[in-house]
């Protein structure tokens, strides 16, 4: 079959004839609609998570799907033949650029029946990542404030929603050309990232989802109130993470100190620093769903792309300024 794969580590991505999947006994074979661009697509082509998350190359790129079951094995009970899909498949198992992808039945859910299968691939990584981020993590309920950075980015603009959603307060950075569309999705207060510093402007939050890492981060600590909390999804990994991730001590210490220095600062502060890596979870896409199918978050698709325009779409992510995410349709 078709797929876009990676030969090593910082060579460009590129087209090639590969394996059929394997369908294991709780698999579920998909046929791709539609595949979900991420940064972190572009990330591991580069090797910035080989460390923690290693390939062994060649591999498939891609971590979001949305299509057609056209096969199960031998255990899979919740979907069947002929159903529409949505899932980020798990690590190491990505591999959404291709024409077919076998998943996890875990990893899997019905897609909402309310939007397409564009709509429906631009949202399990970044909503899964908000929901970790905002349910998870940050247990964000009514009355709380909040603050969502690059509120019209792809994690951002599923995030307002979600905050919104939860019942708390939300602010976002954006552009002055993004103000009247991250209003639109729920934001109470929108802070110019051009001419504004945010730090100045907002104080006494409860927590801040931040997707800019370096000085972003340091700066969000500022704005929370005691006891409140930042999650980071651009890092540094933090102590907890590589616990979770079952990393080698040697790695462990790495990382320790990676984010010591951040750490160190939101004690200072009375506030906390937590890393996230988000994780495939069926389950979450469920709940999703409900939300997509009664009103309460709608995806954003700011471009589509032919499946051959998949290297040079994935390439384009980090000097683009689209809103939401980019998707490519299927081969």
């Amino acid at each position: 079959m078709r797929a876009f794969i990676v030969d090593q580590y910082k060579q460009p991505l590129h087209e090639a004839d590969v394996a059929e999947p394997v369908v294991g006994d709780h698999d579920v074979l998909v046929k791709v609609v539609a595949a979900g661009l991420n940064q972190l697509d572009e990330k591991i082509r580069k090797g910035e998570f080989k460390l923690i998350l290693p390939y062994k190359t060649p591999f498939t790129l891609g971590h979001d799907v949305a299509g057609t079951v056209i096969g199960v094995g031998a255990k899979v009970r919740s979907v069947k033949p002929g159903d529409e899909v949505f899932a980020r498949p798990r690590d190491p198992r990505i591999g959404t650029f291709a024409e077919r992808i076998a998943v996890d039945e875990a990893d899997v859910a019905i897609a909402p029946s309310t939007i397409s299968p564009v709509e429906a691939a631009s949202l399990p990584l970044v909503a899964l990542t908000a929901w970790q981020a905002l349910v998870e993590k940050g247990r964000v309920g009514p009355g709380q404030k909040v603050l969502i950075h690059a509120g019209s980015g792809g994690v951002g603009s599923i995030a307002i929603q979600l905050a919104k959603h939860l019942g708390a307060t939300v602010a976002t950075t954006a552009s002055s050309a993004n103000a009247d569309f991250v209003r639109e999705l729920g934001a109470d207060v929108v802070v110019d990232y051009r001419s504004q510093d945010f730090a100045t402007e907002l104080s006494g939050y409860d927590f801040v989802l931040d997707s800019l890492g370096g000085e972003n981060l340091e700066k969000s600590l500022r704005v929370l109130r005691p006891g409140g909390k930042v999650v980071g999804i651009n890092g540094p990994p933090d102590p907890a993470f590589a616990k979770q991730a079952r990393l080698n001590p040697a790695l462990r210490l790495v990382i320790a100190g990676l984010s010591r220095s951040v750490r160190s600062k939101a004690r200072k502060l009375g506030v906390t620093y937590e890393f996230l890596f988000m994780r495939a979870d069926g389950r979450q896409l469920r709940e999703i769903a409900a939300l997509v199918e009664s009103g309460s978050i709608r995806p954003v698709v700011g471009a589509t792309f032919a499946f051959a325009e998949t290297p040079a779409a994935l390439s384009a992510l980090g000097t683009s300024s689209i809103r939401g995410k980019a998707v490519v349709t299927g081969a």
